[in-house]
Parts: structure tokens; C-alpha cells; sequence
């Protein structure tokens, strides 16, 4: 019985998305759960499991395809691998008899005249010991005339996980061009770098100047543009800038950083502003809300889910922390952890990247000072912060770690002054820690 088997509900306002993976062939094997196929849709991948143990009938897209909701992908027969392995079995019993009537073909093949053959031998028979030869030299052709196609069907059947065919994308690297070493003939990470390394990849282009390359877009990157072309065209932005002195806030997040470490996380500078921001927006709910400007009307928000930009091998994501009011700084660092972790392997769910209402985006490990984020609508506004340095101070003369921020706010719900006291407010609690305690 074929199942067929569909693309499922990708998120939401979701109804299309990219195959990036096909692991599965038409006549393999399947057990259930296993992924037997990968889609990119709204910036996370959807692996597709088998729902039951089966073989694959037909695979009815390729990677790169674009498909749709409720669309058929794949059908699976129920039992076929069954009957699969029943059926060799008696086709294997007439194998030897078949094996025991090409015995005589060796004496055949034995050359017992040739081997005591006189020197004065006639020329007619050199000449037919040599058609001779040549027709047992070229016997064994008809086999080998078949191996390029079997060879071809090696190659398509690579055998590499999900995991490294994605690393060989990233890495510009054609899986069938890659020698495994892994066990079973699988293709590792390592053979992929490797290969990558030694140049040996054929989809490079020529050397010479003025040389062009053209690229595919990923899932990730359409939805990126889409997005940032729309929040950029739709909404006006005003970026204010300031700076925070965060020596004593560094102070205290080093001295508190082995709590965090006890239970594997890491308390980092943006665990610590996530749960500053929260409080800040508690303070002034006009920047966690939202507009209607057809209904002429404000949402105000009474959760405070901090979205945090995340530059991950795949491009541009924004998981979503929920709750940042009520998690302390060590329950924000282990969850801060687990939503970087499985961005950076390409696990992120839409159900991690949905229902923010701020986002937060640190360009600090790169470089840099102040920029301009752009509002990831439907939200109101976005905090950025580059790198932190020291610089002496005019009026104690003390060393101060100087922390840059960048705030972009929606001029249409949010005004010059509003802006500049929720800034301010921020560096308060920067500067004096204790504020958050007492007013958030």
C-alpha cells in the first residue's frame, strides 16, 4: 500500500518552502522517524520523518525545489521491503545450478594445444590462436561496458548525513565529488573540509580576473531580504546613539559567572542586557507594542519576549527568549545557550523564532561601535550594542569600559523624547545595577 506523504504546516503565514535535503532515494529502505526529507521555510529547517517503516516508491522533488503546503513529496509502500527480501531468496536457489553448467567454460578456456604447439606451427594456425585471443580478451567487455552506469548510480547514491550534506553546501562543495573514510562509506565532516581544502571541487570557476560566480539564494537569506525590505520601506526609523559605562556592571558579571558555569551556561554580557531590557520595557510599554495604522490602533503588550539576533552559518536568525521579566540572569544564560546551540547546527524550529516583541542584536564579538539596526516589524523598536573599550576618565582619572548603543524606534508610535528616555533608563541600569531590583 502506498502512503503519500505531504508537506506538512510550516508555521505560521508559512505556505511554501526550499528543499535543501533529499537523504532518501527511490527503493531504499526506511524505518520510522527516520528524516527522509529537509525543508527550509520562515528561516528554520523541517526535517520530514517516515511515519512508518517502508520503501520509498517515488521521490517527486529534487533539492533546491520550492513546495507547498499539503504538497505530495514522497510515497512510501508499506511491506514492500518485505516482500524484497523474500523474493531473492528463491531466485538465489537456481544461482549454483546455473554456476554448475558454466563449469566446462574453464577447460574451455584451458589452451592445451596451444601450449605444446610445435615452432614450425602453420600460419593458419597462429593466425587462428590469435582470433582466438582476441576473442577471450574481448569477452570480458560487455561486463565492464555496463560499469559506468553503475558507477553513476554509486555516485548519486552518496551516503552522508543530513548534517555534512548541509556543511558541503555551505562550503561550496559537490557531496558526489567527495572520497568517504567514515565507516559504511559515509561521507564525514572531516572529508568535506577536506576536500574543501585541497581545491579539488569542480564547481569553482576558472582562474583569471573579472571572473563572476552566480549563487542561489538560501531560504534563509530570501526570507531575510523579503523581511528587511519590508521593515525598512514600510516603517520610519530614528537611530539614536549614547554610550554606557559598564565597569562595575562587568565587575559584577564576573564575579557571578561561575553560578552560571555550575549548570553549563556561560553569563554573558547579553544575558545580562536581556533581563535590563525586559525591565525596561515594563517601565515604558510603548515599546513593547505594536500598530495598526488601518485600524488606527496601539497593541500593548503584557509579555516580554526578547528576540536576540544570531549570525549563524546559515545567515541572519532571531530566536525568541519568552519571559524575559521573569527569569533570572543564570535561567537566561542557560536558555540564551540552548537557542545559540541549536541556531548554530541548524536546529532552530519556527516555534523558536515566534512571538517576540523587542529584539536585541550584539555586534560587540565582531567589531564595531554604532550602526543602525533595523525594527523587526511587526515590533517597535531594537536595541544594538557594539564593542565595549576602555577609555580614561576626564574627571577621576580611572580606566571606564565604554559600552556603545544604537536604538532604532518607530517614529510613528515612538517620539524623539520617548526615545531618549528609555535610552537613558537603559544606561541607568547599566551604570547602577541596583535599579533593575528596585524598579523592574
Amino acid at each position: 500500500m502506498a502512503v503519500e506523504i505531504k508537506v506538512p504546516e510550516l508555521g505560521e503565514n508559512i505556505d511554501s518552502g526550499e528543499v535543501v535535503s533529499v537523504p532518501v532515494s527511490a527503493g531504499d529502505f526506511v524505518s520510522e522517524g527516520q528524516t527522509i526529507l529537509e525543508v527550509e521555510a520562515g528561516k528554520a529547517t523541517i526535517e520530514i520523518p517516515a511515519p512508518s517503516d517502508g520503501t520509498v516508491g517515488s521521490v517527486n522533488v529534487s533539492e533546491g525545489d520550492s513546495v507547498a503546503v499539503g504538497q505530495v513529496i514522497i510515497t512510501i509502500e508499506s511491506g514492500a521491503a518485505e516482500n524484497a527480501e523474500a523474493e531473492p531468496e528463491e531466485e538465489s536457489e537456481p544461482e549454483p545450478v546455473a554456476e554448475e553448467k558454466e563449469e566446462p567454460e574453464p577447460v574451455q578456456e584451458e589452451k592445451p594445444a596451444p601450449e605444446p604447439a610445435p615452432k614450425s606451427q602453420a600460419p593458419a594456425a597462429k593466425e587462428e590462436e590469435l582470433a582466438a585471443e582476441a576473442s577471450r580478451e574481448a569477452a570480458p567487455a560487455q561486463p565492464a561496458a555496463c560499469e559506468p552506469k553503475s558507477q553513476v548510480a554509486k555516485a548519486l547514491a552518496v551516503s552522508a548525513s543530513p548534517k555534512v550534506r548541509r556543511l558541503a553546501r555551505e562550503l561550496g562543495v559537490d557531496v558526489h565529488l567527495v572520497s568517504s573514510t567514515g565507516p559504511g562509506g559515509f561521507i564525514t565532516e572531516d572529508d568535506v573540509k577536506e576536500f574543501a581544502r585541497s581545491g579539488l571541487n569542480s564547481g569553482g570557476s576558472a582562474a583569471g580576473s573579472r571572473t563572476t560566480r552566480v549563487e542561489k539564494m538560501t531560504a534563509v537569506r530570501k526570507a531575510t531580504m523579503k523581511h528587511m525590505a519590508h521593515c525598512w520601506a514600510t516603517i520610519p526609523h530614528v537611530t539614536q546613539h549614547d554610550m554606557a559605562d559598564i565597569t562595575e556592571l562587568e565587575s559584577l558579571r564576573k564575579r557571578y559567572a561561575p553560578k552560571a558555569e555550575s549548570v553549563g551556561a556561560k553569563l554573558t554580557m547579553t544575558a545580562v542586557l536581556i533581563k535590563i531590557i525586559a525591565s525596561a520595557l515594563k517601565v515604558h510599554p510603548k515599546f513593547n507594542c505594536s500598530i495598526d495604522p488601518e485600524k488606527g490602533e496601539i497593541l500593548y503588550k503584557e509579555y516580554y519576549n526578547i528576540g536576540i539576533a544570531m549570525d549563524t552559518p546559515k545567515g541572519l536568525l532571531v530566536p525568541v527568549i519568552t519571559d524575559g521579566d521573569k527569569k533570572n540572569m543564570v535561567e537566561l544564560a542557560v536558555e540564551l545557550k540552548g537557542l545559540a546551540e541549536k541556531a548554530r547546527d541548524g536546529k532552530i524550529e519556527p516555534s523558536d523564532m515566534k512571538d517576540g516583541t523587542f529584539t536585541f542584536t550584539n555586534l560587540g564579538g565582531i567589531g564595531g561601535s554604532f550602526f543602525t539596526p533595523i525594527i523587526n516589524s511587526p515590533e517597535v523598536a531594537i536595541l544594538g550594542t557594539g564593542r565595549a573599550y576602555w577609555e580614561p576618565g576626564l574627571e577621576d582619572g580611572q580606566r571606564h569600559f565604554r559600552l556603545p548603543l544604537s536604538l532604532s524606534y518607530d517614529h510613528r508610535i515612538i517620539d524623539g523624547a520617548d526615545g531618549a528616555r528609555f535610552l537613558k533608563w537603559i544606561i541607568d541600569a547599566i551604570e547602577e545595577p541596583l535599579l533593575v531590583s528596585l524598579e523592574g
